[in-house]
C-alpha cells in the first residue's frame, strides 16, 4: 500500500499542475515566429490559443477515458502527450504541423485537467485536502511563470528552442509514475475534522451558471488581450528583438499573489471582492490603453492584470455550491472551465473583429489592442456597478 500523505508524493502530484498551464509559455516567441513563418499576427496568436479549444473538448471526455484506463493511467497519457506534442515545433518550420502539434498539446492538458483537482478529493481529506487544493492552484501560476521565464531564456537560441521547455514534462511524469498511487493502492487516511459552512440545499442548476460561464469567457478575453498583445506592443516601442518573457513571468507571479491573498480579501471584503477585482482589472486596461508610448506605464498595466483575475476566478467557483446541487458540482465546474477555455481560444478573433467594427481593422496586433482594450475596461466597470446594485438589492 502506498502512503499518499508523504511529502514526496504530494510534490509528485503537484508537478502535473506545475506543467498544466504551460501552453502559454512560448508567447514571448510569437513576434519572431510571425516573421520567420511569414504569417499574420492573428495566425501567430492562434498558435498560443489553439490548445484551449482541445482542452475544452478533452475536459469533457476525460471522465470516459478515466473510466477505461483509470485515473493514474489517464494522467500518464495526458502528460506524455504534453511532452511529445509540445516539442514537435522544435523540429519544423511548417505552420500546419505546429498548429496540429498545439492541438494535440491541448488534448493532453484536457485529459488530466479535471483529474488534477478530483484526485485530490480521492487521495486526501479535511485540512490536508484544502491545503493541497490551494497548493495546486499556486503550482499552476508558479509553473507558468517559471516555464515562461525558461522559454524566454531559450529564446536567445532562436524561437525553435523555446519549445524545449516542454521537456520538463518527462521528469514530472517519471516522478508521478513512481510516487503517486492508483486509487486502489492507497492507504486509508485518518479522517480529519474541519469546520464546515452550512449551505442551503439546492435542488436544481441555476441559470446563473450560464451567466457565470459567459462572464468567465469575457474575463479571459480581456486578460489574454493584454497578455498576448504585450509582446507586439513592446516590439513597437523597444524593437523586434526585445524579450518580454521576464515581464510576462512577473505578471504571472503577481497573479499568484492574487490567488494566495484571495482568502484574506474574502474575509475582509466579502462579496465586494468581486467588485474590487473588476475595478483593478479595469485600471489595468486603462493603464495599458493610455500608456501612449510610456513603457513604464505599459508594464505597470500588464503586471497588474493577473492579480485581480485570481481574485475573481475563485470567487466564481465559490458561488457554485449555491447554484447547483452537490451531486452536480463536477458538472457545473466543468461548464465554468469551458467558459474560461473558450474565452482563451476566441480572444484573437473577438479582438480583431471588434477592432474592425470600430474602424481599426487590418492594423497590427498592437494597434488593435490599443483600440479595443479601453472598451473592455469600460465593460468591466459597468459589470462592477451592476453587481454592486445587485448586492444591495439582495441585502434588503
Amino acid at each position: 500500500m502506498v502512503k499518499q500523505d508523504s511529502l514526496l508524493t504530494k510534490i509528485a502530484f503537484l508537478g502535473i499542475s506545475f506543467v498544466l498551464t504551460s501552453a502559454y509559455a512560448i508567447n514571448g516567441a510569437l513576434p519572431q515566429m510571425t516573421e520567420a513563418l511569414h504569417i499574420s499576427s492573428t495566425e501567430a496568436q492562434v498558435l498560443a490559443t489553439t490548445p484551449s479549444i482541445t482542452v475544452t473538448i478533452f475536459v469533457l471526455l476525460s471522465s470516459f477515458i478515466a473510466a477505461k484506463l483509470g485515473d493514474k493511467n489517464t494522467i500518464i497519457l495526458g502528460v506524455t502527450l504534453v511532452g511529445i506534442a509540445g516539442m514537435i515545433p522544435f523540429f519544423t518550420d511548417s505552420y500546419v504541423i505546429i498548429l496540429a502539434s498545439r492541438t494535440v498539446l491541448g488534448a493532453g492538458f484536457g485529459i488530466f485537467n479535471s483529474l488534477a483537482v478530483s484526485m485530490i478529493a480521492v487521495m486526501y481529506n479535511g485540512k490536508t485536502r484544502s491545503s493541497m487544493l490551494g497548493y495546486r492552484a499556486a503550482a499552476e501560476q508558479v509553473g507558468q511563470a517559471v516555464l515562461t521565464l525558461l522559454a524566454g531564456l531559450l529564446l536567445a537560441f532562436g524561437w525553435h528552442a523555446t519549445f524545449l521547455v516542454y521537456l520538463i514534462a518527462f521528469p514530472i511524469l517519471f516522478l508521478f509514475i513512481k510516487r503517486v498511487p492508483d486509487t486502489s493502492e492507497m492507504t486509508p487516511l485518518k479522517t480529519e475534522t474541519t469546520d464546515s459552512t452550512q449551505v442551503e440545499e439546492v435542488t436544481r442548476i441555476s441559470p446563473l451558471v450560464l451567466v457565470l460561464t459567459f462572464f468567465a469567457a469575457f474575463l479571459v478575453i480581456d486578460y489574454m488581450a493584454i497578455q498576448l498583445s504585450f509582446p507586439f506592443m513592446a516590439a513597437d516601442l523597444k524593437g523586434d528583438g526585445y524579450n518580454t518573457s521576464p515581464i510576462l513571468s512577473a505578471m504571472l507571479i503577481a497573479a499568484t499573489i492574487g490567488g494566495v491573498t484571495y482568502g484574506w480579501f474574502m474575509a475582509k471584503f466579502g462579496r465586494f471582492t468581486l467588485q474590487i477585482g473588476l475595478v483593478l482589472m479595469a485600471i489595468s486596461n486603462f493603464l495599458v490603453a493610455f500608456s501612449n508610448g510610456n513603457f513604464g506605464m505599459l508594464i505597470l498595466g500588464v503586471l497588474l492584470i493577473g492579480f485581480p483575475l485570481q481574485l475573481i476566478s475563485p470567487f466564481i467557483f465559490n458561488q457554485l455550491p449555491k447554484l447547483a446541487p452537490l451531486a452536480r458540482q463536477s458538472l457545473v465546474t466543468s461548464i465554468i472551465l469551458i467558459g474560461f477555455n473558450v474565452g482563451v481560444f476566441i480572444e484573437p478573433i473577438v479582438v480583431a473583429a471588434f477592432a474592425k467594427m470600430i474602424g481599426h481593422g487590418g492594423g497590427s496586433a498592437a494597434s488593435s489592442a490599443y483600440a479595443t482594450i479601453p472598451y473592455l475596461g469600460s465593460v468591466l466597470l459597468i459589470i462592477a456597478i451592476i453587481t454592486v446594485i445587485t448586492n444591495r438589492k439582495q441585502e434588503k
